[in-house]
């Protein structure tokens, strides 16, 4: 019988995660708007943390800096407000130049989209500010226009006054993007004033309906607003992976040789971390997954199944059995939807302080799901040469 080692594993992992983030590619964005308009808690809100903060970060030019989150599948490139006179023309100088040189490069190294931000209470956008706008359009950037800190209240009511300023500003026919519509936002509640978040999902909505489609997958790791489509992700992994399981069974594996689904269960751990976009840094990940399925019994599968088989086999002798391809992938697709209730209940939080917690909820979730057919049952009953 094949077994592994933690250290097996972890090495596993590392190589498969690095992979994966390598096929995710990176979502650049490029945010501008005078200071204080919220741009850090906008990305904040959408993007779960302080790229600026948590990820490097190298200046362009003056007034504008380049950050790529730790996971790398997000790139920002932030204004530190500067929009007017030669600031202002740096910054476009500069963009015009990383326009222009990355359209050789991959896509993913290209500036996919720009969020054009102004707070709504200034209630002024003035002919320089729609200059800027029109000139990023000419560089070829598809520009969201985007009113931050627009007051909304719990019955959902958006200031009248907001309203009407957006009105106002699509009604200049600036070349924007998504049919010229000026997303109103508030990324951040305020129990005084008694303002409630909205309008971020509307904004990554329109995000994603603008980049193009190579830029979609990083761009659906790096956000943390939409579980939906992360899991939409997770779906087409987890079954990608039990299609895998599914062929490897063709031919029924021994009950003792369970473990060479390993390597296909660990690349899909990893690939699904990966479309998740956990905060945790990938030298934690993989020393969590090597402990992890090693001491859950994981690398030989064996452990798990020979406590869930005998409870839905009947009489059964799980060591004298073996493994078809439904049951393999049945065990894959388990262990795949296991690993994505661990990823939102803790890793995407960056909530490690607690292994032996991630640990019981990754096997009874599993235990939870991996529940066989009668027919499947009967296959494992029936053993070798049946």
């Amino acid at each position: 019988m094949q077994d592994f080692a933690s250290a097996d594993v972890t090495r596993m992992y590392r190589e498969e995660y690095a992979q994966a983030l390598n096929s995710l590619g990176r979502f650049n964005l490029a945010i501008f708007g005078k200071t204080g308009t919220g741009k850090s808690t906008l990305v904040n809100a959408i993007f779960g943390e302080d790229v600026a903060a948590t990820g490097s970060g190298r200046p362009v030019t003056t007034g504008l800096d380049y950050y790529v989150h730790p996971s790398g599948v997000l790139g920002i490139y932030d204004s530190r407000g500067f929009e007017t006179g030669e600031a202002g023309d740096r910054i476009l100088a500069a963009l015009e130049e990383i326009v222009a040189t990355t359209r050789s490069y991959k896509p993913g190294e290209q500036i996919h989209v720009a969020w054009y931000t102004l707070r709504w209470s200034d209630r002024r956008f003035e002919d320089h500010q729609a200059a800027f706008v029109r000139r990023l359009s000419e560089l070829g950037l598809p520009v969201l226009f985007v009113l931050t800190q627009v007051p909304c209240n719990r019955e959902g009511e958006i200031h009248h006054e907001a309203v009407e300023f957006a009105q106002f500003i699509a009604g200049l026919g600036l070349p924007l993007a998504a049919g010229g519509r000026v997303f109103l936002t508030n990324a951040k509640d305020d129990a005084f004033l008694q303002t409630v978040v909205f309008g971020l999902q509307e904004l990554l909505d329109a995000t994603f309906d603008t980049i193009p489609e190579v830029a979609v997958s990083a761009l659906s790791a790096a956000q943390q607003l939409d579980w939906g489509r992360k899991r939409q992700a997770a779906q087409k992994i987890i079954r990608a992976s039990a299609s895998s399981a599914l062929a490897t069974g063709a031919t029924p594996i021994p009950f003792s040789d369970a473990a060479i689904l390993v390597p296909l269960q660990v690349a899909m751990i990893a690939r699904l971390t990966a479309a998740y976009g956990s905060r945790l840094a990938s030298a934690q990940l993989a020393s969590l997954v090597g402990s992890l399925m090693l001491s859950s019994g994981a690398t030989t599968a064996g452990r798990w199944m020979v406590s869930s088989l005998l409870r839905v086999v009947p009489g059964g002798q799980p060591a004298a059995m073996v493994i078809s391809g439904t049951v393999a992938a049945s065990m894959t697709t388990a262990m795949g939807w296991a690993w994505v209730a661990v990823l939102e209940r803790y890793l995407v939080r960056g909530d490690l302080s607690d292994v032996d917690s991630i640990r019981q909820a990754f096997v009874q979730e599993f235990r939870s799901r991996f529940k066989l057919t009668s027919r499947q049952a009967k296959e494992l009953e029936r053993g070798p040469g049946a």
